[in-house]
């Protein structure tokens, strides 16, 4: 079985447009975009936050167990 060919996408396209419209389809691309984004960004928060806390421990915590 081959592959699909520009026909065949080019098609499924033509149906998804005509199943659900060209708004709903942007409203959705708009919505994974950002989810996307919001993921990076977590990623990238939880880098920065792990190059924050300090590697070793201080004085002060010795003493708290």
């Amino acid at each position: 079985m081959a592959g699909l060919g520009a026909p065949e996408i080019i098609l499924i396209l033509v149906v998804v447009v005509l199943l659900f419209g060209i708004g709903r389809i942007s409203k959705v691309g708009r919505e994974l975009g950002r989810g996307i984004r919001g993921f990076k960004e977590g990623l990238q928060g939880d880098d920065e936050k792990k190059d924050e806390t300090p590697s070793s421990t201080s004085d002060s915590d010795l003493g708290k167990s």
